[in-house]
């Protein structure tokens, strides 16, 4: 049997608490780049939040 590389990848996701002992080095480092990137994303959010509140804060203490 063939393996076709255009067969659609499985998707990474990650949950948490989850057993690591049956994934391999480089199944982890990808969850590792998964859970960076969810990091980096949600720090974005709360930075743009802060600046609206602190914005607001701003503009009522006026």
């Amino acid at each position: 049997m063939a393996i076709h590389d255009d067969a659609p990848k499985k998707q990474v996701s990650h949950e948490m608490g989850q057993d690591l002992s049956q994934l391999s080095v480089e199944e982890i480092a990808a969850r590792i780049d998964l859970l960076n990137t969810e990091i980096q994303r949600l720090q974005s959010s709360m930075n743009l939040k802060r600046a609206t509140r602190d914005a607001a804060d701003r503009f009522f203490k006026s």
